[in-house]
């Protein structure tokens, strides 16, 4: 979105609402907007937001929680550390529905089976919201993002209490997400890469409303329970307002798939192995890039285990054979003096990567099936040092 684009249209929509007293008649219709997901990454998972069309008053407007800058200062190191603010935006709608359009994203619309007192509440409690001083929030993944927000101020405006059916499937919050970003993908192995024990965690029926779909087939069946008693349907309609054109899907290249690209990398190591052992030499430029990638990825799982304010990152296992401590291999290899040294560090890493295929075999934590050959590769290669390195060290001391 051209940040232009976006100033012009939340001031001529709030321009709108003021001229109108702030207010909404008894006829308005609130309803959330569901948006299917995209293409980009930013989009991979939906989006929510809240309409209220008040044709009485010429009001039609979205309340957006999505609002965001590639701008902002730092902007992807502070997203990968949790430290990302959002913002709530008001647009007119005429301007909302067209950017999903021109993205090929289905909007569904479910009309809200609200009181006047209760539609009324919630536009204030926007509005409120929607001042300077509260409408930055910070932006969390799973537990304040632009879908739980609209619930919650949905919820909130209740003279009631919702009942949701109990028509969730239990998973967790890595198959909840591996679920919009596909199987064998470079983001599926990355998110379970940086996910660690608290991912494999069973999301509750509220955890998982994160996602905008969920949200939406919740809403659906939910029912409302008044103060003075009664029950009605949270959704008294159900409406398509953008479609979605089928297209067919670019799959990529089974080659440049993780999958692939791990058993090519096993099947290299492999070979470099057999003829180290043959020729009992050790072919040290391949380990360099190993061990060198491996460290470097574990460098940056480290860092958002201990940093990062997300919640999913934490106590990540991957660091087993992730080792950012691999990096030390990589100057090692070069330095004889130092053999020995490397001789205890590759037992040590051993122990390490085995510990890994223990604690995943258990299902201590996820893993993403494509890190097994790699797991294999590192092992294959830190025995067969140990293998090549002992006779000629044991020789030296002598």
């Amino acid at each position: 979105m051209k940040k232009a684009f976006l100033v012009i249209a939340i001031f001529l929509c709030v321009m709108n609402v003021k001229a109108q007293q702030v207010s909404i008649s008894d006829s308005a219709v609130v309803s959330l907007l569901t948006c299917s997901p995209g293409e980009e990454v930013y989009s991979k998972f939906g989006h929510t937001a809240i309409r209220i069309a008040d044709k009485k008053n010429n009001i039609d407007v979205v309340f957006n929680y999505g609002i965001f800058s590639f701008e902002t200062s730092n902007f992807y190191y502070k997203f990968i550390k949790g430290e990302t603010d959002y913002q709530l935006g008001i647009y007119d709608t005429r301007n909302f529905l067209p950017e999903y359009a021109q993205r090929n994203s289905m909007v569904v619309e479910q009309v809200l089976n609200l009181s006047a007192a209760e539609k009324r509440d919630l536009f204030n409690l926007l509005m409120q919201n929607y001042l300077p001083e509260n409408r930055t929030y910070r932006y969390n993944f799973i537990f304040d993002n632009c879908a739980t927000r609209p619930r919650d101020k949905i919820l909130a405006s209740l003279h009631g209490y919702v009942k949701f059916q109990e028509n969730y499937e239990s998973k967790t919050f890595r198959q909840l997400v591996g679920s919009y970003v596909g199987n064998d993908t470079w983001l599926k192995f990355g998110i379970d890469l940086v996910f660690g024990i608290r991912a494999d965690r069973i999301a509750s029926e509220s955890e998982s409303m994160f996602l905008p779909e969920v949200l939406m087939g919740e809403f659906q069946t939910a029912q409302i329970t008044a103060r003075e008693g009664g029950t009605k349907k949270l959704i008294s309609e159900r409406r398509i307002l953008v479609q979605k054109i089928d297209t067919k899907e670019e799959s990529t290249f089974w080659l440049f798939k993780p999958m692939a690209f791990s058993i090519i990398l096993l099947i290299i190591g492999s070979a470099i192995t057999f003829w180290d052992t043959k020729r009992r030499y050790y072919y040290r430029p391949f380990d360099a890039f190993l061990f060198g990638l491996t460290g470097v990825a574990g460098v940056i799982i480290a860092y958002l285990m201990f940093f990062s304010l997300h919640p999913l990152v934490k106590s990540n296992l991957n660091l087993l054979w992730l080792n950012p401590l691999s990096l030390i291999i990589v100057s090692l290899l070069w330095v004889r003096r130092l053999r020995v040294a490397l001789f205890f560090y590759q037992i040590i890493n051993v122990v390490f990567l085995l510990a890994a295929l223990f604690t995943f075999a258990i299902s201590v934590q996820s893993i993403n099936i494509a890190a097994y050959p790699i797991i294999v590769l590192l092992l294959m290669r830190s025995v067969s040092w140990i293998s090549l390195s002992r006779k000629k060290i044991y020789r030296r001391r002598r």
